[in-house]
């Protein structure tokens, strides 16, 4: 099998791929690749079998490539922790494709493992997991060499969500907070409906960056990348303040703690089908109810454009109902 593939040095790289070996070659014009890759398949099939760089196969697997990507570079990133969590589940639960080897993989093997996942996960889930194949493949593979699998393509992704706080579901919420052992979980709560902040920036809030005179927290860092600073209600500077400082960190809690923590809160409350982001979700959509205009609300949430925004207000219908026939009264 030949992949051609364009560099950033404007030259065109081919590659070919027969009987778990491979062998690429760069050019000038297309059209010289073309021809090599044309050759090489021929000498591949009539017998001259292609090897790597270095004259012997390359027997690295994926779960090499994935392991070797876990341990010297996921650590030196913002979300390692989960991509290392994500790679060990590959390499424990999807043994039959990550023993595949690297120089005979083609993007048919990947496809078909995409597709078994998207049978059993999410869209966004496989396309996180391929975006994390493809550095790790990436990263194992010699300077210049085609990664198969940034040729795969990625199943379209609508995660568009509108669950909302029905009832009295925030009120079982807090009681099933008063009784876990955990007494953190409850200012999280809380604070995440209160502020709209993603998880990860509450957890990562530090008390050097809050002030509860201005009734405001310096997010220095965001998913975007981006300092924000977060406005504070009055029932959220109330929590802060009620908060012991016995941490560098407002909430020092992990990751797991929450999630596990967050499970339990939902059992025990009776609470279906609601996710942590959600409560982001309320809280934007709260934000417009109160009468915050969209700019406003946008400065609060830290999205980078409206349209963003957007697909997190979700308004109740009844409250808009009501609205409605207020205003045909008057």
């Amino acid at each position: 099998m030949a992949t051609i593939n364009k560099r950033p040095s404007g030259k065109w790289q081919a590659t070919v791929r027969y009987q778990g070996r491979s062998a690429s070659k760069s050019f000038t014009k297309r059209a010289d690749a073309v021809k090599w890759s044309r050759l090489t398949e021929m000498q591949a099939e009539s017998g001259v079998l292609i090897q790597r760089r270095g004259g012997t196969p390359d027997k690295r697997t994926l779960a090499l490539a994935l392991a070797k990507f876990r341990d010297t570079v996921a650590p030196t990133h913002r979300s390692g922790d989960r991509e290392q969590r994500c790679i060990d589940a590959m390499l424990k639960h999807h043994q039959n494709f990550t023993r595949l080897r690297l120089d005979s993989l083609t993007v048919a093997d990947v496809s078909k493992w995409r597709d078994e996942r998207l049978q059993k996960v999410a869209a966004s889930t496989v396309v996180r997991e391929l975006t994390l194949l493809q550095s790790a493949v990436g990263y194992a593979l010699d300077a210049g060499a085609a990664n198969v699998v940034r040729q795969v393509k990625r199943p379209r992704v609508d995660d568009r969500r509108e669950r909302r706080l029905q009832a009295d579901e925030w009120q079982r919420l807090m009681q099933a907070c008063d009784g876990d052992r955990n007494k953190l979980l409850r200012p999280l709560l809380v604070l995440a409906v209160e502020t709209a902040m993603r998880r990860g920036e509450l957890l990562a809030m530090e008390w050097r960056h809050v002030d509860l005179q201005r009734s405001t927290v310096l997010l220095p860092r965001t998913k975007n990348g981006y300092a924000r600073t977060v406005p504070l209600s009055p029932t959220a500077v109330q929590i802060f303040s009620e908060l012991p400082r016995t941490d560098g960190r407002v909430l020092p809690l992990s990751g797991d703690c929450v999630r596990q923590g967050f499970e339990r809160l939902r059992t025990r409350a009776g609470v279906e089908d609601l996710r942590f982001h959600d409560l982001r979700h309320e809280a934007i959509s709260r934000l417009v109810e109160r009468g915050l205009s969209l700019i406003e609300v946008q400065q609060v949430s830290g999205h980078r454009t409206l349209q963003m925004l957007q697909r997190y207000v979700h308004l109740q219908t009844d409250d808009i109902v009501a609205k409605l026939h207020m205003r045909a009264v008057s």
